[in-house]
């Protein structure tokens, strides 16, 4: 994280002073859940002091609410996610259950393809997992989104980058 003016500091300081009990009463309305309105409070704050940017403070609550409704988003997601992985595990049988160790890392693995496919647009991201997980090749996948090959191979190419350039930072 690049260090932040002194002026900025004192903006989000000042920000959090102001506004940290109003936008942890508006998450605990939202999510039913005083710790997890907590956390995603703190996280909103976290967020600006990571941003290289001054905070625009001219609507303070407009820019506290809107970062921690994308951040509630992804809470949300993760949860499903999470979910999804845990009845998946439960479906396997025993000897084909990773070991515990294991777990997690394979859930922190999911969360980022799922960051990762989140960054694609959507006939992007249907090629791609059309050829991942489906296996189709790109001439079937041209025919089932009705896309040219050229398009259907260029949709695969940028999803393989993507892939690509979470994994390696490229």
């Amino acid at each position: 994280m690049a260090a932040l003016e002194p002026a900025q500091l004192q903006q989000i300081a000042t920000l959090y002073a102001d506004h940290h009990g109003w936008l942890q009463g508006w998450l605990r309305r939202k999510l039913s859940c005083s710790f997890d309105a907590a956390d995603v409070a703190q996280d909103t704050f976290m967020r600006l002091l990571a941003r290289r940017e001054p905070p625009n403070t001219r609507e303070p609550r407009a820019l506290l609410s809107t970062i921690a409704r994308g951040l509630v988003i992804d809470r949300w997601r993760r949860r499903e996610l999470e979910q999804a992985w845990l009845e998946t595990l439960a479906s396997l049988p025993e000897p084909e259950s990773p070991p515990p160790e294991s777990r997690l890392m394979f859930l922190e693995a999911l969360i980022e393809i799922d960051r990762m496919l989140d960054t694609l647009k959507p006939d992007v991201r249907t090629a791609f997992l059309l050829a991942q997980l489906d296996g189709l090749t790109c001439p079937q996948i041209a025919r089932q989104l009705g896309v040219s090959l050229a398009t259907a191979e260029r949709h695969v190419a940028k999803g393989l980058r993507a892939c690509y350039a979470a994994r390696y930072g490229a």
